[in-house]
């Protein structure tokens, strides 16, 4: 038996008036999801639980089976693991945004204008990131590079208090003012985020994109703090061989805390112009090379959501379905084994609030060999219609592997 996860992060959504009354996944074009439906088990699952903050490290999680009430330590550390950085027990890790604020003399005062910085390149990024050490740096304060706007900020003998701090997607257009992090620990950090800026604003990477008219990353956004992560083996929990495929550090990091193989595609961005053929190849060499567990991560609905872009985040469905999923299903196929496959997004990530919510997600469980009459398509209302309810994220995984 081979098992696939293809998690469509963010693809989840509230019908969106431009769109008809439709949902994403309703007005999409993705007749691969849609025949797999109707042969498919079909239900709602709440990924996030009620404690935990519904972001895609929980969510995530949950979905590859890990019960985030034991093993989530914050999500800042897991993408450290990505990156490569090595962690002390007492070291606290927080992700470092690049954004792009609006001028104002107050730092308080400044609008949040884009939590990506225009999708800097991971090059440009690198370089100011750089810059930030050097300069903000040491004492205890050691700054990574990620991918694109994504990176690392390791505090020696910090403090973990995730509640303190508020992720930049969540306040796309306001005042950042009331969203600064708060406490002793907080203010420390947001002395370090409002001095990036004349460290920023200076660097000629910035001046040369402000030049051809991009937006510049003019501060760095500190965020979702936490301690070293203990994840159990995935090969102990569940007994399978994995793999991970993602562009994004989080996802990665998760795989490698867990024990899993990682793969790296060129040309994965996580957002729409990602590789998603890429993603394809390198999940069914995978399968070919005799891995029984395939998790294949799509960041690209959720970028979309967050920026509010409609069209694109139908786009992005519709190019799952049409350049990952059938590589996928005709590679199963071809192994001539049984295999299952689960589809589902880990998160809500609304058009109309542009933020991950914690509502609960639709599922699309396939077994090859399985007898289910399903609905005619693949989407939050037909999932509904099921009854179908799993209480925990963590659940999922077991019951899909039948266990």
């Amino acid at each position: 038996m081979r098992y696939v996860v293809l998690l469509c992060d963010g693809m989840a959504d509230t019908p969106v008036e431009a769109l008809g009354g439709k949902t994403p996944m309703e007005a999409a074009n993705k007749p691969h999801m849609d025949a797999l439906a109707r042969r498919a088990e079909q239900g709602l699952v709440k990924t996030v639980d009620d404690p935990l903050p519904p972001g895609s490290d929980v969510a995530n999680l949950s979905v590859m089976g890990y019960d985030p009430l034991r093993f989530y330590t914050g999500r800042s550390p897991l993408e450290a693991l990505s990156i490569g950085v090595e962690m002390e027990a007492d070291d606290v890790a927080f992700r470092c945004n690049l954004v792009t604020l609006s001028d104002a003399a107050d730092y308080a005062d400044r609008r949040m204008d884009d939590y990506c910085a225009g999708d800097i390149s991971t090059e440009e990024a690198r370089q100011l990131i750089q810059a930030v050490q050097e300069s903000l740096g040491g004492d205890g304060l050691r700054f990574y590079p990620g991918v694109s706007y994504r990176h690392c900020l390791i505090v020696a003998g910090g403090e973990s208090h995730p509640e303190h701090f508020t992720p930049p997607h969540d306040i796309s257009g306001r005042v950042v003012g009331e969203f600064l992090p708060q406490g002793e620990d907080g203010a420390r950090m947001r002395a370090l985020m409002e001095r990036s800026v004349a460290v920023l604003e200076a660097h000629p990477v910035n001046r040369a994109r402000v030049a051809r008219g991009l937006r510049p990353a003019n501060s760095i956004w500190l965020w979702g703090c936490g301690k070293k992560p203990q994840l159990a083996q995935f090969s102990d929990l569940y007994g399978l061989r994995g793999s991970v495929i993602s562009a994004v550090d989080l996802i990665k990091g998760i795989g490698i805390g867990a024990g899993m193989h990682v793969c790296e595609v060129p040309g994965a961005t996580g957002y729409i112009d990602t590789n998603f053929e890429g993603k394809a190849a390198a999940a069914a060499a995978e399968l070919r090379r005799g891995q029984e567990f395939v998790y294949v991560h799509v960041e690209a609905p959720d970028e979309c959501g967050h920026r509010g872009e409609t069209e694109n985040k139908v786009r992005a469905i519709e190019r799952i379905d049409g350049k990952i999923l059938p590589v996928l299903t005709e590679t199963l196929d071809a192994l001539g084994e049984d295999y299952k496959l689960l589809i589902l997004p880990d998160h809500p990530t609304p058009l109309a609030v542009r933020t991950h919510t914690r509502d609960a997600v639709p599922f699309l469980l396939y077994h090859k060999n399985g007898e289910v009459r399903g609905e005619e398509t693949f989407s939050e209302a037909a999932a509904a219609r099921t009854g179908l309810f799993i209480e925990r994220g963590c659940q999922l995984l077991p019951r899909m592997l039948g266990r």
